[in-house]
């Protein structure tokens, strides 16, 4: 293999990698696989990474991709702390087993460099005044106190972890904004930046030219501890822009075009990548926005190969001259700059002309659903038909607005279906893109000088991605106007697009649950699957941070503000939103004079120092964590208790049970415990029993270092429809070893104490949603064996996988339907210790009359490597036992 060659470059004589050493002609490949050869080069050590490898991506044929496995070892991992906490909990767990079984402790540590940005803690409770941020960042620390110093004990025990404190940023802008370097350097080599990360949203780093993408936290921490990921080399679909966003249309607007585009063409599971005119003019941000956005496309990544835009952002955001000259020296040098004369061939293609795009949002419960803004008035009637449960004996349901009468700090008027009762600026989608904060800020300043207000229903919140976006709105005096319309800073992380936007004020949330009405929020997220933002919200709907602004104004979504005023002015005229929308050259004169290279070199100047309330936690500088039984947020989990030194032969699954059985699009966050957690919950009891009291119950996501809170909650999301429990919402389902309807977490410790196994029968795109490690955690500490779906998305079948839970697909045109199952026979599954990749697997159902039904399955084992760890019974049980 080739050996690396001299690279002279500002930070001094390097050394790199070439790809041209191969003496094949590359120019065809696409940037992305680059970027996978690279690393296959540089790790090839024969064993690991082999010759097969490296030729199976160098003669990489885009219309004939195969089936080929590849290592791929990323220089990195990002993690937030709703999924960093349960993968620092594994890694202290993984050392409790450790010290068990004989070994050295210090073996379990991070080998890559890791940074966990505390980012998904903050709740909005407080709004619409000044002092709210403060009163959220004090409920913050008073509710995970006990998270932040197991974090800060983990900073201190494990080599190469760091972590970014609360109140700085959302994991992806700091990342784009601060940690990603576009070229990495380890021992004086060189090589491109590249990650994994516990978000699926770690995709928004592809924008700056960075490979990476979200994975389970499990597959994390194998990275953590120095393992490759094994994935198929992926098809490449190329989408090709041309020409210019139109005067008025946002990058939002842009993301959600490219997203319903990408999700017809049927991307799951492949890499994007984009090219064309249209990227001559497009700054970074945009590219992010786009990037960040993959998940709800469906690719594994959105990828903006480096140029000249690159380099750009790197300036303005503060990173060193001598990296950024390195950058330009390094890309050019491997043939991974952006060069549209390249030959390059996709494995399909797409294409947008950007002139094309005009303003719209999607929902009402789907990233996909685009709806143009001049629609959203005629496409209620169907949204509010839809909310509303199906009319008995043929009877046609009635559909007009149903409306409550309501008193809210001293207003009196009627709530309506339709109102917008949550207009929220948040998100790293959007945060991060100063053309639609200074726009949002600049509708606002418009909106104020012609009187216009927000209406009292709107709980309205302002939740940047970092500071620096503080900063820049402050320079452009447009703080004032936001806060005037009732966005006041609420806290700095992802707030609403994750389910932490908060209670609705007791008033508003009484007169929606006394009329049952379906009430909507507007924010600018990349989320907005149902039950997600707020249980009390039934649609809710993406939206570039302008038009949250305006919807803030208008109050209701059955409105078409291409033709009608948002509200009228101080003189009684009307006012439309075109009166209030800022031009194109405004926005970009504000943005030239406020987002200054200086204000992100001040804000990341001391970025890993955090609050005084961050600095005065204390550790106890142990190498082996302390765990407390009474701790309702800290356990070790039961994953490696009772390790043994070699795993038990793999066997049939007989006599299984289905816990439960759900349709098409089922998410993660339906499985994984998510948002608050309901008093009369099982959850909720447990913490009830152990002296928590509601008020302190804080969030499933907060929870997630605590096992019994969580497999508690597996499925208890308040939208599942389980069809072992028709005609209820909500984790319930039937126990046939009583016939009686409970929650599914009673039901799986009746069968547990039976010795009974389970199963899940499921539809399409089973586990779509975000890299959500306790949808698998909890399905295997429920008792789950196996799940049965049409298909998966791609990283909930790989953690699955990881927690040696048995992933199998219905063959093609069949279903649980079509072979007559309703969920109450009883399974036999027919694997064994000789389980291949994608091999047939049959499955045997027999009905309570004693019938029985025979079919095949597919064994979604994708990877001979994934056979490893389903043998060992989960990826982590298999790299402890190696190092053991």
């Amino acid at each position: 293999m080739p050996s690396p060659a001299n690279l002279s470059t500002p930070l001094g004589d390097k050394t790199y990698y070439p790809l041209d050493s191969l003496g094949k002609d590359l120019r065809s490949l696409p940037y992305s696989v680059k970027v996978l050869l690279e690393s296959c080069l540089r790790a090839h050590d024969g064993r690991v990474v082999t010759d097969e490898h490296i030729a199976a991506l160098a003669n990489f044929d885009a219309r004939n991709v195969g089936e080929q496995e590849i290592p791929f070892t990323p220089g990195r991992v990002v993690l937030q702390d709703f999924t960093g906490v349960p993968a620092v909990v594994d890694l202290a767990a993984m050392r409790s087993a450790m010290a068990r079984l004989g070994g050295d402790v210090r073996k379990v540590n991070p080998l890559v460099p890791c940074d966990l940005v505390i980012d998904h803690s903050v709740q909005v409770d407080a709004f619409n005044r000044e002092d709210a941020l403060q009163i959220n960042e004090k409920y913050e620390f008073e509710r995970n106190r006990e998270r932040y110093e197991f974090l800060k004990w983990g900073q201190s025990a494990f080599d190469n972890f760091r972590v970014v404190p609360p109140a700085t940023g959302i994991v992806h802008q700091v990342n784009l904004e601060y940690l990603a370097k576009v070229v990495w350097e380890k021992d004086g080599v060189l090589f491109p930046d590249s990650l994994v990360g516990t978000d699926s949203h770690t995709t928004m780093i592809n924008g700056l030219g960075v490979v990476g993408w979200g994975v389970g936290g499990i597959e994390a921490e194998a990275v953590m501890l120095g393992q490759p990921i094994y994935m198929l080399i992926p098809e490449v679909v190329g989408f090709k822009m041309t020409g210019r966003l139109p005067e008025g249309s946002t990058a939002t607007d842009l993301v959600l075009v490219v997203t319903e585009m990408l999700r017809k063409h049927g991307v799951v599971g492949k890499f994007v990548e984009f090219y064309g005119s249209g990227m001559d003019s497009m700054p970074v941000a945009t590219r992010a926005t786009i990037a960040n956005m993959a998940p709800e496309y469906g690719a594994t990544i959105g990828f903006f190969p480096v140029d000249a835009a690159t380099l750009t952002y790197m300036r303005l955001t503060g990173r060193d001259e001598a990296l950024i000259e390195t950058v330009e020296a390094y890309y050019k040098a491997q043939g991974m700059w952006r060069d549209e004369s390249y030959p390059i061939v996709y494995s399909s293609s797409l294409e947008l002309d950007l002139g094309t795009v005009g303003t719209s949002l999607a929902g009402p419960k789907r990233p996909q659903d685009r709806i143009a803004l001049g629609d959203m008035k005629d496409a209620w009637p169907a949204t509010l038909a839809a909310s509303r449960p199906p009319a008995g004996d043929g009877a046609v349901a009635v559909l007009e607005d149903r409306a409550v009468a309501t008193n809210y700090e001293g207003a009196a008027f009627d709530l309506s279906d339709g109102d917008v009762v949550i207009a929220a600026i948040t998100s790293c989608t959007n945060t991060s893109n100063p053309n639609v904060m200074i726009g949002a800020g600049l509708l606002a300043k418009k909106a104020r000088e012609k009187g216009l207000q927000r209406k009292p229903w709107v709980k309205t919140s302002l939740a940047p991605g970092s500071t620096v976006v503080t900063r820049y709105l402050e320079s452009a005096g447009l703080i004032e106007p936001l806060e005037e319309l009732g966005f006041h800073l609420v806290g700095y992380g992802c707030t609403t697009c994750i389910g932490n936007s908060g209670p609705l004020p007791d008033a508003i949330s009484k007169s929606i649950h006394e009329g049952d009405l379906t009430v909507c929020s507007v924010l600018s997220g990349n989320r907005n699957f149902e039950g997600r933002i707020n249980p009390d919200i039934r649609a809710n709907y993406l939206a570039s941070p302008p038009l949250v602004v305006a919807y803030a104004i208008a109050g209701r979504v059955e409105i078409d503000l291409t033709t009608e005023p948002l509200g009228t002015d101080l003189q009684g005229n009307p006012v439309y939103l075109r009166d209030v929308w800022p031009s194109e050259a405004e926005i970009e004169a504000e943005i030239t004079k406020s987002v200054t290279r200086e204000a992100f070199l001040q804000q990341y100047a001391n970025v890993f120092e955090g609050s005084d309330e961050w600095k005065a936690i204390e550790t106890t500088g142990s190498g082996l964590y302390n765990w407390s039984p009474d701790s309702t947020y800290i356990q070790e989990p039961p994953f490696f208790l009772g390790l043994s030194t070699n795993p038990d032969p793999i066997k049939s699954i007989e006599n299984a049970r289905c816990l439960v059985y759900v349709g098409d699009s089922v998410t993660t966050d339906h499985i994984s415990p998510a948002g608050s957690i309901k008093v009369d919950s099982p959850a909720g009891q447990y913490l009830i029993e152990r002296g928590v009291e509601p008020i302190h119950f804080n969030s499933y996501g907060s929870r997630r270092g605590n096992d019994r809170v969580m497999t508690r909650g597996t499925f208890a999301n308040v939208r599942v429809r389980n069809k072992l429990a028709p005609g209820t919402e909500g984790g319930l389902t039937t126990d046939f070893t009583d016939a009686k309807v409970k929650s599914i977490y009673e039901a799986a410790q009746s069968y547990k104490e039976n010795g009974t196994s389970l199963i899940v029968l499921a539809g399409k795109d089973y586990g779509m949603g975000s890299s959500r490690d306790w949808a698998a955690k909890g399905t295997l500490l429920l008792g789950i064996k196996a799940v049965i779906a049409e298909s998966y998305e791609r990283i909930h079948r790989s953690n699955l996988v990881g927690m040696g839970v048995l992933p199998l697909t219905f063959v093609e045109g069949q279903n649980a339907q079509f072979l007559g199952l309703d969920g109450t026979e009883t399974f036999s599954i027919a694997v064994d210790n000789g389980v291949r990749p994608k091999q047939i697997i049959k499955v045997t159902a027999q009905k309570h009359d004693g019938a029985t039904v025979e079919f095949d399955t597919i064994c979604r084992i994708d990877t001979p490597v994934e056979v490893d760890y389903y043998r060992h019974g989960g990826i982590l049980n298999m790299v402890l036992r190696r190092m053991a």
